[in-house]
């Protein structure tokens, strides 16, 4: 048996956490980059609380492209910072590990991205990264890696390096409270969809399997709880299955669902978590035609048995009724993007090479991957 787990340095998780980061903050400098979304508001405690420190805070509206990061530098460069905070949703936690990790760079960022650049190691070490997540969906909290956007190759690829773990990760469920319905719908399906891959994947270790095992379940109660009514308690449990997946992800991978969404979120402008929540039902019931006879077979079933009891279902029925429930409760279906039947075969071919793809239990063929597509228009 051999596997390591890459975590970062110090998670707090708890409903009032957050009201210790001005002053952990500070404990790394007095000069600090805080990256927030489109609007300040869900920073403002953060800015206040440190007002005798020189910050600079910069917002992010949409998930971070090439062209952002190539904007923000010059600015982020010039005021010299101590320390890089994100406070935000998966988009802002990961401009501001790229910020974090490419500041003190000696180069370009197209020196270390995968795929279209030059797919280098960090030179000098990344500013300290403190992750302050208001949704509960990516897990980029945890991660050592950033995913931006290259429109000009149509594709999503990632800034990656292990020194790019955050120092310090701020997760206080409280922070996600009355999170708009569609947000929260669409992270939430990502969140238990990156519980769920990690579980399937090729790559599990024992530790994936120790922390995803007891997230299966209580996830998509917990959702469907709030898409009735706002719940604190279900806000607790979905900000807990997001940190699992963040952690079972990267140190087990993911699978045909992200390999998938990466293409289509490069092409489209489309929220990463609704095109997971789409592709999700689809791919499971491919994956198991595909793993009927291989050792995978079990741990679908353990997923099915796992969710068919919030959706009412047998076991059996669990992708198609996990799909049903999630585009009656208002997720678009991937055609509402601009996705088209013409486009499936191209995305099909571009997704099998994707690193997310090689975590997935078995190989799918481009006809099985253009057949979740069709699924998911």
């Amino acid at each position: 048996m051999q596997y390591r787990i890459e975590a970062p340095a110090r998670i707090l998780f708890g409903r009032g956490e957050a009201k210790a980061a001005p002053e952990l903050m500070r404990g790394f400098g007095r000069r600090g980059l805080i990256i927030h979304g489109a609007s300040p508001a869900r920073a403002a405690w953060a800015l206040d609380a440190l007002a005798d420190c020189a910050l600079l805070a910069l917002p992010i509206a949409t998930e971070p492209l090439l062209s952002d990061l190539t904007a923000a530098l010059p600015e982020a460069r010039a005021h010299r910072p101590d320390w890089v905070a994100a406070i935000g949703g998966g988009a802002a936690l990961d401009f501001g590990k790229a910020l974090a990790a490419l500041i003190p760079a000696p180069g370009e960022p197209m020196d270390h991205l995968e795929v279209v650049g030059r797919g280098l190691p960090l030179r000098a070490a990344p500013l300290p990264f403190i992750a302050i997540p208001t949704t509960a969906g990516t897990g980029a909290e945890v991660t050592k890696n950033a995913v931006i956007g290259i429109p000009d190759h149509g594709r999503k690829v990632s800034l990656r390096d292990p020194l790019m773990l955050a120092r310090l990760v701020i997760i206080d469920p409280a922070l996600t409270d009355h999170c708009p319905q569609r947000v929260t719908l669409a992270s939430g399906l990502d969140a238990i969809t990156q519980v769920i891959e990690p579980f399937l994947s090729s790559k599990a270790t024992p530790y994936t399997d120790a922390i995803t095992r007891p997230a299966l379940v209580p996830g998509l109660p917990a959702l469907m709880r709030l898409m009735q009514e706002e719940d604190p308690q279900a806000r607790d449990i979905m900000a807990h299955i997001s940190l699992t997946g963040g952690l079972a992800l990267a140190n087990g991978g993911l699978g045909a669902v992200h390999g998938l969404a990466g293409v289509i979120g490069g092409r489209f402008n489309a929220p990463h978590g609704a095109i997971c929540g789409a592709l999700l039902g689809p791919t499971l019931r491919a994956n198991t035609e595909a793993c009927a006879d291989t050792k995978y077979a079990p741990r679908l079933t353990e997923v099915f048995k796992a969710l068919a009891p919030a959706l009412g279902c047998p076991p059996e029925d669990t992708p198609e009724a996990l799909g049903s429930w999630a585009h009656q409760t208002g997720l678009p279906r991937l055609s509402t993007f601009g996705l088209t039947q013409s486009q499936i075969p191209d995305i099909a071919a571009a997704s099998a090479a994707s690193s997310s793809m090689k975590g997935n239990p078995v190989a799918l063929a481009a006809e099985t991957l253009e057949s979740i597509l069709h699924a998911a228009l």
